[in-house]
């Protein structure tokens, strides 16, 4: 059933809001980007016909099997830690939230917005456009209760990073992405209210609420990961950055400095390679091509350098085959890929989880689309454990000092919207 609606963002709230109320649902939205590659302007699913949750070790074989039985829409996030699967590597940093390797669902109902309709598949559409529609939007919602506090202390960041660059001269790795956790303990917060009103603050092509029972993923991200359209994949990393200016002319000014910037053209091209490598796994062969070089896009707080990378999907690999081959990504993870990962693991102090991972997709004609978790909050209810990490390239010509910049800088939204701010450790050890 398709549906016209007279308010469409008032319709699209009460649809997330009576989303919530399940234990499991998944909320995309593309927050009115154009987007060439977008196939709906967002994307309700909702209750559980059919999951799978699975852990490192046969977790993306389990989703072939599973996606096998069960073709038509389906959602879930895939967490970075899956990487063990692929290498030989391992998590052992602390994990205090608990998210699976990867989890999906067949969902019970959908809701795809496209302009101002929404397509409703359900057994009763009809019921389920009414009960949305009936839905008061509950608005009075009390403030978060939480005080951050940051793994790395800034004198501890710092010395991280000159020890990872000693790395980078000694010809170990040329680039890596080095991410920081900040967390909170006893946290309570009402995660819709959070979600909503981070999406305000900070809306974002990729944005999505997933709800798990006690678990919740809550993104502003502006990166898409790898995407399928026909036989075309689709990735788009991100990697160079700089913040809003206050005027029109300092906003030109800062992109016109972004686009000359070496150390941020030279982490955009090192990344853009290294999605080229990850794709040829999943090509046909010579048809891997950088559709966009270094695209500067703007968002709310900030400026990104965006590149495109796209190939034909060559025959007999299927589409987990096609996402395990990219993943993680490597603007989340650097150059050698494998390198970059076992020595982040040694200078990380938390666990990645979800962060780091995607959240996306499946569709019934074969396509799909997936993010990647950044700018997002990480919450165990549970637990009361809240988690956002924020991360940055580190290169030969990186500046320890402006990339610790950076990271606040990225974590900006996530502490307005907690009406927060961040207490450092006392320790630098």
């Amino acid at each position: 059933m398709i549906q016209y609606l007279a308010n469409l963002a008032e319709y699209k709230r009460k649809a997330l809001q009576w989303a919530s109320g399940f234990d499991v649902c998944c909320y995309l939205d593309s927050n009115d980007f154009s987007d060439g590659y977008g196939k709906f302007d967002a994307l309700v699913a909702v209750g559980v016909k059919a999951e799978i949750s699975a852990e490192p070790a046969t977790a993306f074989d389990q989703l072939q099997q599973f996606r096998q039985q069960h073709p038509g829409w389906m959602t879930g996030f895939f967490t970075y830690d899956l990487k063990n699967e692929m290498e030989n590597l391992t998590s052992g940093n602390p994990d205090s939230l608990g998210f699976p390797g990867l989890y999906f669902f067949v969902p019970q109902y959908m809701l795809i917005f496209r302009g101002d309709k929404v397509e409703i598949i359900a057994d009763d559409p009809e019921s389920i456009f009414k009960t949305i529609d009936a839905e008061l939007i509950n608005n009075d919602v009390a403030d978060a209760k939480v005080t951050i506090q940051s793994r790395l202390s800034k004198v501890a960041y710092i010395n991280a990073v000159k020890q990872i660059q000693e790395h980078i001269n000694r010809g170990d790795i040329y680039v890596t992405n080095f991410c920081q956790e900040f967390f909170a303990e006893r946290a309570v917060i009402d995660p819709l209210s959070v979600f909503v009103k981070l999406n305000e603050v900070s809306p974002n092509p990729f944005s999505a609420f997933f709800k798990l029972r006690d678990k919740y993923i809550l993104c502003a991200t502006p990166e898409r990961f790898l995407a399928k359209r026909g036989n075309k994949l689709i990735s788009q990393p991100i990697k160079g950055t700089t913040k809003r200016g206050e005027t029109t002319q300092e906003d030109e000014a800062l992109i016109n400095e972004l686009r000359n910037h070496t150390k941020e053209l030279q982490e955009n091209v090192m990344i853009v390679d290294l999605v080229r490598n990850d794709l040829t796994l999943s090509a046909k062969p010579g048809t891997v091509k950088t559709e966009e070089l270094f695209g500067i896009y703007s968002f709310a707080h900030v400026h990104q350098m965006i590149s495109t990378v796209v190939c034909e999907l060559a025959e007999g690999i299927n589409d987990v085959q096609a996402i395990k081959n990219s993943f993680p990504m490597g603007s989340m993870t650097g150059a050698p890929k494998i390198s970059a990962m076992q020595l982040m693991e040694k200078y990380e102090r938390s666990r990645r989880g979800a962060y780091s991972g995607a959240i996306g997709y499946f569709s019934p004609d074969g396509d799909f689309d997936f993010n990647v978790v950044i700018r997002t909050i990480l919450y165990n209810q549970t637990q009361q454990y809240l988690s956002f990490h924020a991360g940055s390239a580190i290169t030969y010509h990186a500046d320890a000092e402006k990339e610790y910049k950076e990271c606040l800088l990225k974590a900006q939204a996530i502490l307005e919207v907690l009406n927060s701010s961040v207490s450092s450790p006392q320790s630098s050890h």
